[in-house]
């Protein structure tokens, strides 16, 4: 089973898969987190590139180093793991390209929807979690976050509040194109409620 998680910058995610995976792991079932950019090691070396406020990197280089990223995830992590019988949790995947690369940079779809199959050979998620929570909300949480870290990975929470819109309205876009997959979630709240409806979603499709 594969399950990704999307959503705005400071919708949770990350945090979330982690607890979703370690929920899963709870029902004794084997389970690899992971996330993009940066779940293989050459993945790690590319965001660096792709998230360091240190790079101007033009759209098109940006949708392909994706793409690069994906291919070497796919590849070397994610189909090992299913193969294996294990369950992915991935922190984003194809979904966020078509956010950020199509609908918040102006791409062409057609070229996402391609450099992605490329990447991927055809590997979707069974299902993917969608943490709605309002833009300026997001954009609020992420910088607070960056303030803490020391790693550098801002480049994409110093877009304008446009862009952000734009990739929002994608997300909710790709949820409508998509709505045998992608299922949105209430992303407001503590943790503890947001990855309750997580689980409830979950064990609402998928006989655990």
């Amino acid at each position: 089973m594969f399950i990704t998680l999307e959503g705005i910058e400071g919708c949770g995610k990350t945090t979330q898969a982690k607890r979703l995976a370690g929920y899963l792991e709870s029902r004794g079932l084997r389970v690899a987190k992971t996330r993009e950019p940066g779940g293989s090691p050459i993945g790690a070396q590319l965001r660096r590139i792709l998230l360091s406020e240190d790079y101007a990197v033009s759209p098109p280089a940006e949708l392909l180093l994706y793409a690069a990223e994906r291919a070497e995830h796919v590849e070397r992590v994610i189909r090992p793991a299913l193969d294996r019988g294990e369950w992915v949790v991935c922190d984003r995947f194809g979904d966020a390209t078509r956010a950020y690369q199509a609908f918040g940079r102006g791409l062409q779809r057609s070229y996402v929807e391609e450099a992605h199959a490329i990447a991927t050979g055809g590997l979707d998620p069974d299902v993917t979690f969608l943490l709605k929570i309002p833009v300026e909300e997001g954009l609020d949480r992420a910088l607070a976050r960056n303030g803490r870290r020391s790693d550098g990975e801002g480049r994409f929470e110093a877009e304008s509040l446009a862009f952000h819109r734009r990739v929002a309205e994608g997300y909710d876009r790709l949820a409508a194109e998509y709505s045998e997959r992608i299922v949105s979630v209430d992303g407001l709240g503590d943790e503890e409620t947001v990855a309750g409806r997580l689980v409830a979603e979950l064990e609402s499709r998928i006989d655990l």
